[in-house]
Order: C-alpha cells, then structure tokens, then sequence
C-alpha cells in the first residue's frame, strides 16, 4: 500500500495581502504559498517601505503579515504607524519566537491574529481565512 500525501486544507483567496519581513527567504516563501492560494501579493522588506507602500495603496489591501522582529522599526512600531494611515486595519503578527509580551499588547491594540515562523500552506492559509472571514461576514 503506498503512502499518500494528505490533502492540505486551503483556502484560494481573491485579496491584496502585504507581507513585511526582512528576511529575503522568508518573503518569498510566504509570496510563493499566498500566490498558491490566490491571493494578490505585495511586500515590504522592513517597516518603512511597509508603510509607504501602505499609505499609497490601503485601500486595495486587505490584509497585512507583519514580521514582528526587523531591523531599524519593529513590528510594533510598523503596526501602530499603519492603525494610524487605517484605524481598522487587518494584521497578522508573524515571528520565529512564541508569543511574549510585546506581542500580547499589539494583539490587545488591535492586531488580528500571530502565526509562528516556520509556517506551512495549510497553517498560513488557515490564519488568513480565520482573519479574513471575521472581517467579511
């Protein structure tokens, strides 16, 4: 009997997402997994080419996957500069660390969700629908 695969759950989107994160690598795989499932993909390596690029084109975008620990300004600091350009924002917190205190508050600041680094198609693709869904009824 051979050994199959499992079917990975996911969820072929229609919308804009804006990935930020510093590492080359990771932008691409996430780029390279969004694109897979349909979404529309812009990025940023860092907070300030994320919140231009955010302030130019905000109202296409419908999500953004924020690198919680870059170089120079912080996902922190990225998201609350972007809640001011978009009160209602939708942003998911990525990072290659668990969930700590910093993160806790940004989530309590309006932040919709945190996804672990190294992430897959199906955890990736799960996160964003979750956010997505909550808001688009």
């Amino acid at each position: 009997m051979e050994a199959r695969e499992q079917p990975v759950d996911t969820f072929n989107g229609q919308k804009t997402i804006l990935f930020v994160d510093d590492e080359e690598g990771i932008v691409e795989i996430g780029e390279l997994i969004l694109k897979k499932l349909g979404y529309k993909v812009l990025t940023a390596a860092d907070g300030r080419e994320a919140i231009a690029l955010y302030k130019e084109k905000h109202a296409q975008i419908d999500l953004v996957i924020l690198d919680m620990i870059m170089p120079e300004m912080d996902g922190s600091d990225t998201f609350q500069e972007l809640k001011k350009i978009n009160p209602d924002i939708q942003a998911i917190l990525s990072s290659g660390y668990s969930m700590d205190g910093q993160t806790t508050t940004i989530l309590e600041l309006g932040c919709k969700g945190f996804i672990q680094k190294p992430f897959g198609m199906q955890d990736l693709s799960a996160k964003v629908k979750s956010v997505l869904d909550r808001h688009d009824p």
